[in-house]
């Protein structure tokens, strides 16, 4: 006899799982951006990155390999050191459309050309990708961010650059494990910090010894360790190390020229909160060569091009991060009914979507005027001066915001956001991450406290053009005149409230510039003009709720 089929229930009043949605299209501050600062010629690449990205398949890839971990290979059968990464083929997958599509090399490719430059908005096209790319799995985004942060810090040494960059402008992903002349493409990944100092990596202790005569370009023994290198697989890394003129930065492959591999030992795979996909290493290095790029004792400026560089990734993740937590949240809530009405109906849910909805489309103005301030650096001292100062200020307000939106996101979707079969709980778990990697809170407020005490002028320069795009709003008036007047002298201990301060105005400016009236009118009045307050949805009463969480995500996209 066959078993009863029971029918307890009818499962109704679920919202459809959020997949097949155009990351880009559904996405108007994000299209606005892309277009006004640069990428706009871009439109249909991005909308058919946005619809891969966004695909069923998309949100699959990020799910397998988060669930399926990387795996340390200590040694191999015969116990021989084999210091390799196992990675599920999901991984590979990302790491292969992230590739293809130039996320790793893309506003470098011009060196392959005689061509003088990069074309206008290379950087903000690329970014706009990583911003959606970054949503469907963000693990893999950590070589992909490192291998373009490296090219300007590669560039500096021509000798090391010459043979590496051909394979690091390939866009085929190649994972063997082998030396980078056999290979068809080649990632780069950075190794800082130590157990003793972490941030402050002037306290590192791994030594570097001249193999021959030493200087610019020649071959270093490295013995001692880092603490956090992430993505080991990568083909070789930039390394902090004490050479005998100071500490120093080399580069240091998982081969050496003779085909051997480079001892480079892991230790373990760090077991983190979040970026599950993304291995992260504990390594010692037993004689380790590398090859010094730049001066003895120029270490930090010789690396700092390539740490600013991961910081505009980390803010433009973050900004993608809050997206989707949001776009979640609104689909959820189209779909699902509480008390006679859609959640979205019910005044309470809608302020409080609406008041996320107003943070996610500032950081994401915030970060593409940042994104194109790097695309327009080298030829205009305004723009040099925007991306001197506002990449801090950026990656401080954009990637602390990001955890408690996330939050408040989850709690949108109730019991169902708690669980690890939808996409919030994994995403809660990420968010916290940029705040923490390339620099924390303080180290970017020092940043900030460094650039207004030793110059001046780069400071003036972007309130010049803040006050210029504030028009004649006279609340950004008055903000904007409260921070000229701020001394440096004195600020140390009222740092984060300046720099919070001057990221909040400013993203008030571009919203009033750019923005729907609604959005503008509703950031500023609740960020500039109210007081302080913990949750979302406390200070947008009088907000047009409604308008906002439409532009936020038209109802026919959910």
């Amino acid at each position: 006899m066959s078993a009863p089929q029971f029918a307890t229930h009818e499962v109704i009043n679920q919202s459809p799982p959020f997949e097949d949605v155009n990351l880009f299209l559904s996405d108007a501050p994000l299209r606005d951006a892309a277009a006004r600062e640069g990428a706009g010629t871009a439109r249909e690449d991005l909308a058919a990155f946005g619809a891969m990205t966004g695909s069923a398949r998309g949100f699959e890839i990020g799910r397998l390999a988060n669930e399926n971990l990387p795996r340390l290979l200590r040694f191999d059968q015969k116990g021989f050191p084999a210091d390799r990464i196992e990675f599920h083929p999901a991984y590979h997958e990302a790491m292969t459309m992230s590739c293809a599509a130039g996320l790793h090399c893309s506003p470098w490719e011009h060196l392959k050309e005689t061509a003088s430059g990069p074309p206008p908005g290379a950087q903000v096209a690329r970014l706009a990708r990583l911003y959606m790319m970054t949503q469907m799995e963000p693990g893999h985004v950590c070589p992909i961010t490192m291998t373009n942060a490296a090219v300007p810090t590669l560039l500096m040494q021509a000798d090391l650059a010459e043979p590496l960059l051909p394979k690091v402008l390939s866009r085929r992903y190649d994972p063997a494990f082998k030396p980078v002349a056999e290979k068809s493409g080649a990632t780069i990944g950075m190794g800082m910090t130590e157990k003793q100092g972490g941030t402050d990596v002037r306290a590192n202790t791994t030594t570097a010894q001249p193999a021959g005569r030493g200087g610019p370009g020649a071959e270093y023994i490295l013995v001692g360790h880092k603490w956090f290198l992430s993505a080991p697989m990568c083909d070789a890394f930039l390394m902090l190390a004490q050479a005998p003129g100071g500490l120093s930065c080399f580069l240091v492959p998982r081969f050496r020229p003779d085909g051997a591999v480079n001892p480079l030992r892991l230790q373990r795979l760090k077991d983190k909160l979040g970026n599950r996909s993304n291995a992260s290493s504990e390594v010692e290095l037993q004689g380790a060569h590398g090859w010094l790029v730049g001066e003895e004792g120029r270490g930090i400026a010789t690396i700092i091009e390539m740490v600013t560089m991961t910081r505009l990734d980390c803010a433009v993740a973050s900004a993608g991060q809050m997206r989707l937590a949001l776009a979640q949240a609104i689909r959820h809530c189209r779909h699902r009914s509480v008390f006679q009405k859609r959640l979205v109906d019910q005044p309470l849910m809608t302020q409080v979507l609406a008041d996320m909805a107003l943070d996610v489309e500032a950081a994401t103005a915030l970060a593409f005027r940042l994104a194109r301030a790097f695309d327009e650096a080298a030829q205009d001292s305004a723009a040099a001066a925007w991306r001197r100062l506002m990449t801090p200020v950026t990656k401080y307000w954009v990637c602390k915001m990001a955890p408690a939106l996330g939050y408040e996101a989850m709690e949108c979707l109730g019991g169902n956001g708690y669980v690890e079969e939808g996409l919030a709980a994994r995403l809660y778990r990420e968010l916290p991450l940029n705040a923490i990697w390339e620099g924390s809170g303080n180290v970017m407020c020092l940043d900030v406290l460094r650039v207004l005490s030793q110059d001046a002028g780069t400071a003036a320069l972007v309130f010049d053009e803040l006050e210029t795009a504030s028009g004649d709003d006279r609340v950004l008036a008055s903000a904007l005149r409260d921070l000229r007047e701020v001394e440096p002298e004195g600020l140390g201990p009222g740092a984060r409230r300046f720099v919070e301060r001057l990221a909040v105005t400013a993203a008030a400016v571009l919203l009033r510039r750019h923005a729907p009236a609604a959005v503008a009118d509703a950031f500023i009045s609740s960020r500039l003009v109210d007081g302080f307050r913990h949750t979302y949805g406390a200070g947008t009463a009088h907000a047009d709720s409604r308008a906002i969480v439409d532009r936020a995500l038209p109802a026919e996209t959910a």
